[in-house]
């Protein structure tokens, strides 16, 4: 394989998996039994059982012992316990103290990294206040694996610069999982997914009609109320209010308090399409007429299938979460690019699993057919190749960052060049791989690997986050000017048309 050695230089500077790292979760006895029998019942009658003494004394000692690891403790517990009250036979008679005894033996510490961290996106930071000559910050998503390989979003600050310095902020402190919020839903996504669904009939079309472009929970449950009988009556009438319901349940927002740094904001499976993780978010900051929005698509799993999924954040604080459609957003790996294209909003994709192609958002929220740009062609990349984040803008063209997958499943990451104004062209091609598993990154989770999400250029260099071995993170940079030189001059560059 060919290698452009030189070019990327690695840094000192490494994430890895902190176990230290963890959120509270719901734990319920006995769910995870082959033969599922909740003991919720017996549990809340034996800590009813406790005399006042010892349930004050092993709720003392369970925040002495977890109080500090956590945002609200107590609020946590207060919670769980009400998730699991119906099963307390006389919940009434609990005193105060026992209720969140009960709610503690119902909670469970979760390692959100405890299995893996990979798979970063870079972007600039909203925060660019007390920074020297020739520093960005920067806001840096990483993939977090835990028990039960279940994926969820954390974030990293690092400031870059002057040069090719870096440093990465502490990640210490109690983590927050977002919560969810009120939405201002959108028609059309709706009218999208019932599309994508081919559920089209005389309900869904009522509902439609009578919903406003943007509505929120309870207008939408006062039109599915307002039906009138005789549609409901029908055979298939309180099935498709039952998918309406799922459709519209696809978009959601989630927020985190105020007083949280980045670093410790997880964003946490919140639907069935992603019970089993939130995986390779690609963030880029979005700039059109109205400024700068940051937005991401990521890989939703719910143990059997896979849905692209996008967000949209103004501070990565609140983030809105929706669902992607069309046939441009199927497999994994959608990547929107930073800005619109002569009024065109674009993304790469790689909807045969395999090709690098390029997909147009049209007038119902549906990404199209794509348009190929790159399939398999050199040796270190028969198997697939794909996009490693959003395509950066530079003078001589679109940059893309690429990966591709040669023997033994062996990942590298190499770059295309397209057209600024016709993305559909691609202009060049690095020959060979820019950055690949060397002996210090090769083993982890899963080995042979060195994958990014996404890239930032500052100061003539191009930061490269990546994921190594799927297990830590790296950093790698690359002077810009060099490496649009080793493409157009390359004799691997590319006149044609996509």
């Amino acid at each position: 394989m060919v290698v452009t050695r030189g070019l990327a230089v690695r840094q000192d500077v490494t994430l890895a998996p902190d176990p230290r790292r963890v959120i509270v979760k719901l734990f319920v006895p006995g769910e995870d039994a082959a033969v599922v029998r909740t003991r919720a019942r017996a549990l809340i009658d034996r800590v009813a059982q406790l005399d006042d003494e010892e349930t004050g004394r092993l709720l003392r000692d369970t925040f002495d012992r977890f109080g500090a690891r956590h945002r609200d403790l107590a609020g946590t517990f207060h919670h769980h316990y009400g998730l699991v009250r119906h099963r307390a036979a006389r919940a009434r008679d609990l005193s105060p103290t026992s209720r969140l005894l009960v709610g503690a033996y119902f909670s469970h510490e979760y390692a959100v990294e405890a299995a893996a961290l990979c798979n970063p996106s870079m972007v600039a930071h909203p925060d660019q206040t007390d920074l020297g000559t020739g520093q960005l910050r920067v806001a840096v998503s990483l993939r977090q694996i835990g028990e039960g390989h279940v994926s969820s979003i954390g974030f990293a600050t690092a400031v870059l610069g002057p040069g090719r310095q870096l440093s990465v902020a502490d990640r210490a402190g109690p983590l927050a999982v977002g919560q969810r919020m009120g939405l201002r839903h959108r028609r059309d996504l709706l009218v999208a997914g019932l599309a994508e669904e081919d559920c089209d009939n005389e309900v869904t079309a009522t509902v439609l009609d009578a919903l406003p472009d943007r509505y929120d929970e309870v207008t939408f449950e006062r039109v599915l109320g307002n039906l009138p009988p005789d549609l409901l009556s029908r055979s298939t009438g309180l099935g498709t209010v039952e998918q309406l319901r799922r459709t519209n349940a696809g978009s959601y927002a989630t927020a985190f308090p105020a007083d949280t740094a980045l670093h410790q904001r997880v964003l946490w499976p919140a639907t069935p399409a992603e019970s089993s993780g939130m995986e390779d978010a690609r963030f880029v900051r979005f700039v059109d007429e109205t400024g700068p929005v940051y937005r991401a698509t990521y890989t939703a799993y719910d143990g059997r299938s896979i849905a692209t999924r996008a967000l949209v954040s103004s501070d990565l604080r609140r983030f809105e979460m929706m669902p992607m459609r069309g046939p441009g957003a199927r497999n994994k790996g959608l990547a929107l690019f930073p800005r619109t294209v002569g009024g065109r909003h674009l993304a790469l994709c790689r909807a045969d699993g395999e090709t690098i192609g390029l997909t147009v958002l049209d007038g119902e929220n549906r990404w199209q057919a794509p348009t190929p740009l790159h399939a398999p062609s050199d040796s270190w990349e028969l198997i697939q190749v794909g996009n490693c984040g959003s395509p950066i803008e530079t003078d001589a063209g679109w940059l893309v960052l690429t990966h591709g997958v040669g023997p033994m499943r062996r990942y590298a990451i190499g770059a295309l060049l397209l057209d600024l104004h016709r993305p559909e062209r691609v202009l060049a091609r690095l020959p060979g791989a820019l950055l690949s598993p060397d002996e210090n990154d090769r083993d982890g989770y899963v080995p042979n690997v060195v994958y990014s999400c996404g890239a930032v250029i500052h100061d003539g260099e191009l930061w490269l986050p990546y994921g190594a071995g799927d297990a830590r993170v790296g950093f790698a940079t690359v002077p810009v000017r060099a490496l649009l030189a080793a493409m157009l001059e390359s004799p691997a560059t590319s006149d044609r048309d996509g």
